[in-house]
């Protein structure tokens, strides 16, 4: 299934950090920032997620929820979470299913091994739950506030 901005967003089921789960259809009424991010700890997610962090309270005044989405564990969420400080909850996505169903999955290489991992990704949900904007291959730098501005302009 893919998924185009303009269209719903299939109603998936999750499992997050702080005991959180259910299906995405909770979330409606509010608008949703998914950012899809390669592995807890690692300097670039690390950057990314203190931007979100940083910019939680504008996001909520925007009416909206923040998620952050990797492979890792939930222990390595929490752990991830706590250290960081973030006001937000990260769904585990061991099977890769959500990322199957965004598409984030994708051949990478480092230093010579090609390997499938996650390609940094951010998707803007609206209180509807239809995909209003995404960004793809994310440079960290700036985005947040690119995104931050995305909310509110809904």
């Amino acid at each position: 299934m893919n998924i185009a901005v303009g269209q719903p967003i299939p109603d998936f089921t999750f499992t997050a950090t702080n005991g959180l789960s259910g299906k995405f259809s909770q979330f409606r009424g509010k608008n949703v920032v998914l950012y899809f991010y390669p592995k807890d700890n690692t300097p670039g997610c690390t950057i990314e997620s203190q931007g979100f962090r940083d910019c939680f309270k504008e996001f909520e005044v925007a009416n909206t929820l923040i998620l952050g989405i990797s492979k890792d564990s939930l222990s390595s969420h929490e752990k991830f979470k706590t250290k960081q400080c973030m006001p937000f909850e990260l769904i585990n996505d061991e099977d890769a299913s959500i990322c199957a169903l965004f598409d984030v999955i994708k051949d990478k290489s480092m230093f010579g091994v090609k390997y499938k991992g996650i390609v940094r990704s951010t998707f803007l949900i609206d209180a509807q739950g239809v995909l209003r904007q995404e960004w793809r291959k994310v440079k960290v730098l700036g985005h947040v506030k690119a995104v931050l501005a995305a909310a509110q302009a809904i």
